[in-house]
């Protein structure tokens, strides 16, 4: 993907004005800028209730990342990813199956095989993604087929719309209702522990595959298409 369009997925304050403008389901959010920060805790609670994601605005990786379920907890979750920048983003905690997308592909784009994670810590932080043996990566999914649908439709939504380009992962939340996109990675990881590299083993491609894969997505002449798109 460009510099524009990874830009737009890392902010994730514009990523999820992004996914409404696009109708794309997303939890409910509010941002708090540091220099509005009085009242904030109240105004949170009183807009999304608990349990809440309190992240900072512009980081990976689970960086900075708190599920808050007591009043009590919040400031001090708020001190937390206020270390990382000036603006934080806080959503509804939604209560469901933790699926990603991964997506291949430049001008047809293709979502690999959907995989279920279930870190055996409270939820999917820096050492759940990066400790050997930390989460459970289900593939496929453990979600109906009608979920699964709709989980891929949303993927390709948000990869196209954002301008991925080459490669991306969508990561989201099932529930019975509806499935929600949380966070758009533009440069997902390829480490031993790494999501993309599980999928496309189950889709039958080993690393060096894709790997060739990827170079040849990177020599392809792009075109057109999505909003973080570059001429």
């Amino acid at each position: 993907s460009g510099v524009l369009a990874s830009a737009l997925a890392l902010n994730k304050i514009v990523a999820k004005k992004l996914f409404e403008r696009e109708g794309i389901p997303t939890p409910r959010w509010v941002a708090v800028h540091e220099a509005e920060r009085a009242g904030a805790a109240e105004r949170i609670v009183s807009t999304l209730g608990l349990p809440c994601v309190v992240k900072p605005g512009q980081e990976g990786s689970s960086i900075g990342v708190t599920i808050v379920r007591q009043q009590g907890t919040l400031e001090e979750a708020l001190d937390l990813a206020f270390r990382y920048g000036p603006e934080v983003l806080v959503e509804e905690y939604i209560s469901g199956t933790e699926i990603t997308g991964p997506v291949l592909g430049n001008d047809a784009p293709q979502v690999l095989p959907l995989i279920e994670i279930v870190p055996k810590n409270e939820f999917y932080d820096y050492q759940a993604k990066y400790t050997p043996g930390a989460t459970d990566e289900i593939i496929p999914a453990r979600i109906t087929e009608a979920q699964a649908e709709r989980a891929r439709e949303l993927t390709l939504a948000a990869h196209q719309f954002v301008g991925c380009r080459g490669m991306s992962r969508v990561d989201m939340i099932a529930t019975p209702d509806e499935v929600y996109v949380l966070e758009l990675q533009t440069i997902p990881g390829l480490t031993d522990t790494s999501l993309v590299p599980r999928a496309a083993e189950a889709a039958g491609m080993s690393f060096p595959q894709l790997v060739d894969r990827l170079i040849e997505l990177a020599l392809e002449e792009r075109g057109g298409g999505g909003v973080g798109r570059e001429s």
